[in-house]
């Protein structure tokens, strides 16, 4: 629980607006959809990610990697440099370290969510 609270004061709100961002646009395109809700279960986790775990879908087909490659060109790749950047940044102080760590694994499924589940750890 501390965790998270100090995740979101830091860096997590930002990450969880970008996320609904893309959300917000992927939702004004229509086609893009589906996008829209894989960033809205992002945006969901990027916030209060401790806790919980991304895990890869086995029922997601070759639709969901090509619809990846199409979200990794609009979205993945300004999402995932915003991890790797609040990454740096965190890792700069030795209290930061852990949730340099967490945005550093976060940048995988920034680069492909589709076909990903969110779950809780037991």
């Amino acid at each position: 629980m501390i965790l998270n609270v100090l995740w979101f004061i830091f860096f997590g709100w930002a990450l969880a607006l970008a996320y609904a961002l893309a959300a917000l646009i992927s939702f004004i395109l229509i086609v893009t959809i589906p996008f829209g809700v894989a960033s809205l279960r992002l945006a969901v986790y990027s916030a209060w990610p401790f806790g919980r775990t991304i895990v890869d879908d086995p029922g997601a087909g070759v639709a969901s990697g090509l619809a990846n490659i199409l979200w990794l060109v609009l979205f993945g790749w300004w999402l995932a440099l915003g991890h790797i950047t609040a990454g740096i940044a965190q890792c700069l102080t030795i209290i930061g370290i852990p949730f340099g760590i967490a945005n550093f694994k976060l940048v995988p499924a920034a680069l492909w969510p589709l076909g990903r589940d969110i779950i809780d750890i037991p």
